[in-house]
């Protein structure tokens, strides 16, 4: 029975073995603080490297040309490939399976935007509207490009958060007219795209690609196909960025084979990958928590047997007076399950707290807020407590086994 009297020798016990006892928490506390620390910082990396895919849909293959590096009939290699206007929309007309698509044309560099006397230098970028959905743009006020605009020639443009503070100073900028390398583009949205993260993905401005193209370049390159493909698994990724790889062979006249005459980036293959890897890093990091927690409860069992050998004539008086053998081992148990809860619990609390006050403030590329599920911190407290009380079974079951006469006579 769980009786005062039993708790106070328990106490007692645990009182004249200090240093023991406090060697044998600390080693069960370390185990379950490093699996708090260990769970965490694999959550944290995980929630940087997919913050990085938040940047634009998962599901995303990006296309961008190179240089042939293999001859095909009759042609030398070192051609370089320009992807065109004609090339996108062949593209989006004859391959299956897309659902999203834009091209991109970038104007990097030194491009001069004004508005009356304030003036910035940003990045220009040219696409179609669906590519607001692709890079999961965030509209904050008014709209992003749309087809209107594309077929019409429109010299609008949809400017990020920091071109608004940049050039207007409080003032509204919807309907307002700016200077885009001496062209005048009405604002029609404001958008922000923090998920991107970087300084770049937010100094710039969205152009209808027809208009830019007209307005600034006079003809119809492109520097980037970027396609999503719907629900369609990695199989059926893969076999639709091989057709677009195939497609593109044809119209510029390259081996399909070649590896560097066209580029492709399919996120959603990497994506998955990094679901995988990371599926990969919990079970580690699991075995190597384990791992841990298993040194320490191999140190209360330890304790445990010294307890019992220590009190072997103990034991021997109380089974000579009629204690019953669950009674010792309900006495060992106790103790084991006690050492072991209070240092788990310990050990836990303070793996959550440094994981909310110094990982909290750990922010890179790919790392970003490690924690750990409640749910899970709780699993493991209470799968401690069961090793806590398995581990002091055994020496239980010792104790309880004790003849009393040989236990008398033990030195």
């Amino acid at each position: 029975m769980f009786d005062t009297d039993k708790w106070q020798e328990i106490f007692s016990t645990i009182k004249k073995n200090k240093l023991r006892t406090f060697l044998t928490g600390f080693s069960v506390a370390w185990g379950i603080f490093m699996l708090m620390i260990l769970l965490g910082s694999g959550n944290g990396l995980q929630k940087g490297v997919e913050k990085e895919f938040e940047s634009s849909a998962t599901n995303t293959i990006w296309v961008w040309s190179g240089q042939t590096s293999l001859p095909y009939k009759g042609m030398k290699p070192g051609r370089n490939i320009q992807l065109v206007n004609q090339d996108y929309d062949a593209v989006k007309r004859t391959v299956k399976g897309i659902d999203k698509s834009s091209s991109r044309y970038q104007i990097w560099g030194s491009n001069t935007l004004s508005y009356k006397k304030q003036f910035g230098s940003f990045n220009i970028m040219n696409v179609y509207p669906d590519y607001g959905i692709i890079e999961r743009v965030t509209i904050i006020k008014g709209r992003y490009i749309n087809q209107p605009d594309i077929d019409e020639f429109r010299k609008v443009t949809t400017i990020s958060k920091q071109v608004e503070e940049a050039l207007f100073k409080g003032e509204d900028p919807m309907g307002k007219f700016i200077n885009v390398n001496g062209v005048p583009f009405k604002v029609v949205g404001i958008f922000t795209d923090d998920n991107n993260g970087g300084d770049d993905n937010n100094r710039l401005i969205y152009l209808p690609i027809s208009t830019a193209q007209r307005v600034f370049s006079g003809d119809n390159r492109i520097n980037t196909i970027a396609l999503t493909v719907g629900n369609a698994t990695v199989e059926e990724s893969k076999q639709i960025e091989q057709t677009v790889k195939s497609r593109l062979a044809v119209l510029h006249k390259f081996d399909p084979a070649d590896p560097r005459a066209i580029f492709t980036w399919n996120s959603l293959e990497q994506f998955q990958k990094f679901q995988r890897l990371f599926s990969s890093i919990r079970l580690f990091i699991w075995i190597i928590g384990f791992g841990t927690i298993i040194a320490g409860i191999v140190g209360v069992s330890n304790i445990m047997m010294i307890v019992v050998k220590d009190r072997t004539k103990e034991i021997g008086i109380r089974k000579s007076m009629g204690a019953t053998p669950w009674s010792i081992i309900s006495l060992i148990l106790q103790e084991a399950i006690l050492i072991t809860s209070f240092a788990g619990y310990f050990g836990l609390v303070l793996g959550v707290v440094v994981l909310e006050t110094v990982g909290s403030k750990i922010e890179s590329k790919f790392f970003s807020h490690p924690s750990v599920d409640l749910g899970i911190a709780i699993y493991a407290l209470l799968l401690l407590v069961f090793s806590g009380a398995l581990a002091g079974f055994i020496p239980a079951r010792k104790a309880a086994a004790i003849k009393p006469i040989e236990a008398l006579r033990d030195e």
